[in-house]
């Protein structure tokens, strides 16, 4: 099972629910992780997710530590680059330990479908091999 962290400012939940929605066959087999107040936004668009807490009030960290922990598979975060925050300092730290930690990570809408299109192709060659 594939675990993917979807975070989005303000700015970005619409278009980070929109391109949930354009692939609900495919995430069926996905288990979605989120911040709260993204959590709640994709949730009203009747897409299910996992709730960690609000990022201000230690989201950001939780993923991180989940991260450390080799529980992501990969991070899509669509970023408001107009938006900084006093949490701004977790936010960094999170995109530093994906790079670590080598976790693949998408900060905008193009950057995410490479890398669902790139998940696909992987699970697809695995299959094959594993015939």
């Amino acid at each position: 099972m594939t675990n993917i962290v979807v975070i989005a400012h303000d700015a970005k939940k619409s278009e980070l629910a929109k391109f949930l929605q354009e692939r609900l066959e495919w995430l069926r087999g996905v288990n979605l992780i989120a911040t709260g107040r993204t959590a709640e936004f994709i949730e009203s668009q009747d897409i299910a997710c996992k709730h960690m807490s609000p990022g201000q009030y230690g989201g950001y960290k939780q993923i991180t530590d989940m991260i450390k922990k080799k529980e992501v598979d990969i991070v899509i975060f669509l970023r408001d680059h107009k938006v900084v925050q006093q949490h701004h300092e977790d936010i960094r730290h999170l995109l530093e330990t994906c790079n670590v930690h080598n976790i693949p990570l998408a900060t905008n809408y193009a950057s995410a479908e490479l890398l669902i299109l790139g998940l696909l192709k992987k699970e697809a060659s695995d299959r094959m091999r594993n015939k």
